[in-house]
């Protein structure tokens, strides 16, 4: 049994109880990073071996995990924060299990994407998550362009290092659209920016930027914006 474990992204009391039984009795937990897991089982009273999981060893990994899981042995796959596969490594895992007919079952819990969309203030019945955009500025533009006339709202991971440009982008591309920016969600310093990406992009740029960004930008409407 291959069990997705999804792990709080901040606050160590978003984890649920289920979660916490599961990673008391499985066989071994293949971790994004081992050293930010054993900070949630110390927590937890929680001692199981741990294997590296992450983006750089994925393939070789999944290799390995496999043969583990169809031996017999029960394994949770946890990411640093959140539920796996969002935008975090996951996906080959999962589908090498389900080919190979081992079981595969998912436990819900934190999501950074669900976090900042029930505090968006804008629609929710329909949303397209986009993870994180491309690094440069040419094919960050095109990634962008992509969902111009979506009217879904639309949600992106973004890093400190690449938030005002991205910001910057957003707007010249969309126009002055309605968005929050969602700043280390659950966590001591939570900050929820409000408003027009103009208005946020101008607040951001007088504060210093660091943590992990979620940015939620209003669909395109048939109302005219400007940029």
């Amino acid at each position: 049994m291959l069990y997705i474990v999804a792990t709080p992204i901040g606050n160590l009391g978003d984890i649920t109880y289920r979660a916490v039984e599961t990673l008391k009795q499985v066989d071994l937990i293949a971790s994004e990073d081992t050293r930010k897991t054993s900070i949630l089982l110390r927590h937890y009273g929680i001692s199981k071996p741990q294997i590296a999981f992450h983006m750089m060893n994925e393939a070789k990994m999944t290799t390995k995990l496999l043969e583990r899981l169809k031996s017999g042995e029960t394994i949770a796959l946890v990411t640093n924060a959140g539920t796996p596969g969002i935008s975090d490594p996951g996906y080959s895992l999962v589908h090498a299990a389900l080919e190979a007919g081992v079981e595969v079952t998912s436990l819900p819990g934190p999501s950074a994407v669900i976090t900042a969309l029930t505090l968006a203030d804008l629609p929710l019945h329909s949303f397209t998550f986009k993870g994180f955009p491309p690094h440069k500025e040419g094919p960050r533009k095109r990634f962008l362009e992509m969902e111009q006339e979506s009217p879904h709202t639309l949600v992106f991971y973004e890093s400190p290092y690449r938030l005002l440009a991205f910001l910057q982008d957003a707007l010249e591309i969309y126009g002055d659209r309605r968005a929050i920016v969602a700043n280390d969600l659950t966590k001591k310093f939570e900050r929820i920016y409000r408003g027009m990406l103009s208005q946020i992009a101008e607040e951001l740029a007088q504060e210093p930027i660091r943590g992990e960004y979620c940015i939620c930008i209003e669909g395109h409407t048939s109302k005219k914006t400007e940029g």
